[in-house]
């Protein structure tokens, strides 16, 4: 039923339910998993600006930054006996989320029904209503 399943992660405690409930799925139907970062970048959100020079964050570091997170949101999970892609990709949450729902083919989504947000606390949940609303394949909300 399902071959491609994508687990968006931001290593809060709701997308690793989301990761644990996709990886049996996975292993339900023998599915590849697809876990997807997306980094945060201030241009994704409120446009270029100049003045985003002045703090600007080196490439490696961000790099850096998300790969730990993705260690962080399998710490203890067993995802043996699971085909698992990673991908990081820098921009906005939910639009990275739709086009790569698209680019890769993907089945079923699997996300957790709040995470940490660029702004913690005043928009949870917000990337998983955009996704649910706009997705073109069934998306799974983990609580």
């Amino acid at each position: 039923m399902y071959k491609r399943i994508m687990v968006p992660t931001d290593a809060s405690e709701y997308s690793r339910r989301a990761i644990i409930t996709g990886l049996e799925l996975a292993r339900k139907f023998q599915a590849e998993v697809v876990l997807l970062f997306v980094s945060y970048t201030p241009e994704a959100y409120w446009g270029y600006n100049p003045a985003y020079t002045v703090f600007e964050i080196a490439k490696d570091k961000i790099e850096e930054t998300a790969e730990q997170t993705l260690i962080a949101s399998l710490k203890g999970i067993d995802v043996s006996d699971v085909t698992l892609k990673k991908k990081i990709i820098q921009g906005h949450a939910s639009t990275v989320i739709l086009e790569e729902i698209s680019n890769e083919n993907i089945d079923l989504v699997v996300m957790g029904s709040h995470g940490y947000g660029p702004i913690a606390g005043s928009v949870l949940g917000s990337v998983s209503q955009r996704v649910l609303r706009k997705s073109t394949c069934p998306v799974l909300i983990v609580k």
